[in-house]
């Protein structure tokens, strides 16, 4: 029988203090043998904020002028954030004298406080993201350092890496793992007496690839801005080792091969990341560095990547969440999402998914893996996926029933089927989607269709339990915050303004309400989530199918290109 949770959690508690404990009495290292150059990338608006004290971390924001960021009292998440050493990338961006000084003290207050092996910090995902940090920038670290403060810090990045090379098993599969084994590669390489960590880090690290990362390049919790992470840290590890003239395992080089053209499919046309099951659409500048840094070519992009369909003409991007959520562990942290699209046009995002509320609150969380906050059709009151009795894991997750993507006279199309509310209601929803070569098109058609007998006896229930009003329904559009939406043609049709200039509009057949209603963009670093709008069309399903029908498209006058300049707001 296995462990509970909590027992195991008491468990994994234990075995890191004991190996706390032995990595104390680790021989420091003598100092750095090569160091590899600075990677993280930080923002140097977030650097001012951090020298002024206004320290804004996993959404929390803490106004402490003066303030150690050890002093603060805030939430779990600001805590593990900020123990995890990002912000040392946006002082290093920031660059002046006064980051460097307060880098150095917030970096020496943790030595003083838990360099010993206290404290939240000690896991091996957060240890090994550490680890990489102090690396990074150590030549800011330890400029004008006297010798006992030099001491101090080889100390205790000696400490952290014995205590990983004893407890990286225990870090979570994915993106975890692969922190903390490319921070004890990273020790390894750059600390003299630490170079025995290097082959059996090497090696553990080539395994995760070979199990994390499947043959088209995607990993299982389907988050693409966690592929991204995790493509970040691996050419990290490949470029630290080729700059020590170390050999890069082969199972490394051809994940970041597999890996690079997978984002390629994920990213739109406004240069960022597609937003499903907990991702935001990655770090400033991380994307193209990571792209870069992979070295691998860029050739056709594919149509189908982790699961995900994208559809490109033009200017424009559709991207669409074409396969059922995860399960096993990244059941977690899934979103109910199937069939959900995002349209970018040019530099501008226009129908987007809501995001993920984690940084907001259990709430904000809970709320943004709701079908309804995504664009997509959902049965009133009921996702397509839902939660557990726990209310933390997707337990009944939507199965994809057909799919299929074609290139036809008229444009590229994909339609997918799943059985999402075939228990609840005895209906399979469909979606077909076929975007314009030209890229000012996107024609939809949304469906719910009792197939069965069974079906069609469950749909017939459900009928008689609503006494006939027959089952309610919305198809939402959630629109970026910087989109001006406006109900056009007597309530008929939406016309969508872009800052580019660009006019879209929507128009829609069948039997439905359509409505202007208020949205929530959930963005990370933020403090509070963005207000924004959503088009949503309402209708109730009394027979065996249902359908409704529904084109986004540029307005005529609107130009073939349009020269967009106008910067996007920070």
């Amino acid at each position: 029988m296995g462990r509970t949770s909590s027992t195991s959690w008491r468990f994994d508690r234990l075995a890191d203090r004991l190996a706390v404990m032995a990595a104390r009495r680790a021989r420091p290292a003598g100092g750095f043998v090569s160091q590899p150059e600075p990677r993280s990338i930080g923002l140097y608006t977030r650097g001012k904020q951090l020298l002024s004290g206004n320290i804004l971390l996993a959404g929390h924001l803490a106004e402490a002028p003066g303030a150690s960021l050890w002093d603060i009292s805030a939430p779990e998440r600001f805590v593990a954030e900020a123990q995890g050493f990002r912000w040392l990338d946006d002082l290093a961006a920031l660059g002046t004298k006064e980051a460097q000084g307060r880098a150095q003290d917030w970096t020496w207050g943790w030595i003083s406080r838990f360099g010993g092996g206290k404290g939240p910090g000690w896991t091996p995902d957060l240890t090994g993201r550490r680890i990489i940090r102090w690396v990074h920038h150590a030549s800011i670290l330890m400029q004008a350092r006297d010798k006992a403060q030099s001491a101090a810090f080889y100390a205790a990045l000696s400490r952290q890496a014995s205590y990983l090379a004893k407890r990286w098993r225990s870090a979570a599969e994915g993106l975890p793992r692969f922190e903390a084994l490319t921070g004890l590669v990273y020790a390894g390489i750059s600390l003299i007496g630490m170079e025995g960590l290097v082959a059996p880090a090497s090696a553990a690290l080539a395994a995760a690839c070979e199990a994390d990362i499947d043959a088209e390049g995607g990993i299982p919790t389907r988050n693409p801005e966690e592929l991204l992470e995790v493509l970040t840290l691996l050419t990290w590890s490949a470029r630290a080792m080729s700059e020590a003239n170390l050999t890069v395992p082969p199972a490394l080089s051809a994940a970041i091969t597999r890996i690079a053209p997978a984002l390629r499919a994920l990213r739109h046309s406004d240069g960022e990341l597609a937003r499903f099951h907990g991702g935001d659409k990655g770090a400033e500048g991380r994307l193209d560095q990571a792209l870069a840094a992979a070295g691998v070519r860029a050739g056709a992009t594919p149509a189908i990547a982790m699961g995900y369909a994208r559809l490109h003409g033009g200017r424009t991007s559709v991207i669409v969440d074409a396969s059922a959520p995860p399960g096993g562990r990244a059941a977690r942290t899934a979103h109910a999402s199937t069939g959900a699209f995002e349209l970018c046009s040019g530099r501008r995002a226009l129908v987007v998914n809501c995001g993920s509320g984690a940084a907001f609150g259990a709430d904000w969380w809970r709320a943004s893996r709701a079908t309804a906050s995504h664009s997509a059709l959902g049965m009133e009151g009921v996702s397509s996926s839902r939660l557990g009795v726990a209310g933390e894991a997707l337990e009944y997750r939507a199965q994809v029933t057909a799919s299929r993507l074609t290139v036809g006279t008229e444009g590229t199309d994909v339609y997918l089927a799943h059985d999402g509310w075939l228990t609840s209601h005895g209906l399979t929803a469909s979606r077909s989607l076929t975007l314009a070569h030209d890229g000012r098109r996107l024609s939809g058609v949304d469906a719910l269709t009792a197939m069965t007998g069974d079906a069609r006896r469950r749909f017939e229930d459900v009928m008689t339990q609503t006494a006939m009003a027959g089952a309610r329904f919305a198809i939402r559009f959630h629109l970026h915050p910087e989109v001006d939406a406006t109900l056009d043609m007597g309530g008929a049709a939406v016309s969508m303004a872009l800052r580019s200039g660009e006019i879209w509009i929507l128009r829609y057949t069948g039997q439905a309400e359509l409505r202007l209603e208020p949205s929530a963009y959930l963005e990370g670093g933020r403090v509070n989530p963005r207000p924004c709008t959503q088009i949503v069309l309402r209708g109730e399903a009394r027979s065996f199918e249902t359908r409704i029908g529904w084109t986004l498209a540029k307005a005529k006058d609107t130009p073939l290109a349009i020269r967009d300049l106008e910067g996007v707001d920070a």
